[in-house]
């Protein structure tokens, strides 16, 4: 498949495609002319590099896992260890949420009469807090 047919099957522009070869996650079989030609195990490939960046793993980390044969080279500790923060962020953000809609709902004649507000306000206020929100915040790099 050259690079216009992977970029159509897979989503991705074809510039990810160039950057991800660049990077060494995918590689090219040869050139069709001046395009870059792909066997069909790219597309497999690019999922499991998908898969890996929804689930908050770096560029480098998945390179990692991706050995140039082919093969997966999968550190499960890894991905125990990125369970385990995606838990923690799971239980952070459903406490924002619930947050939220309380904020939302609360009776009280001021948000910051509200006792309840007033300890998500202070979780906010803790330091790391600000970082992990502006962290979270950033588009992730294709």
């Amino acid at each position: 498949m050259d690079i216009g047919e992977v970029a159509a099957r897979s989503g991705l522009p074809a510039s990810t495609l160039r950057y991800y070869e660049d990077k060494g996650l995918i590689a090219s079989t040869g050139r069709r002319g001046l395009r870059r030609v792909f066997d069909r195990g790219v597309l497999e490939r690019l999922a499991l590099i998908a898969l890996g960046r929804a689930s908050g793993f770096s560029l480098a980390e998945i390179a990692g896992m991706l050995s140039a044969d082919g093969k997966l080279a999968i550190d499960r500790t890894l991905l125990d260890a990125k369970a385990n923060e995606l838990d923690h962020t799971i239980r952070k953000l459903t406490a924002l949420r619930d947050g939220l809609r309380h904020a939302a709902a609360c009776s009280a004649p001021s948000h910051l009469e509200c006792p309840r507000f007033r300890r998500i306000l202070a979780g906010a206020a803790k330091p790391g807090a600000r970082a992990t929100a502006q962290a979270r915040s950033k588009p992730p790099v294709a």
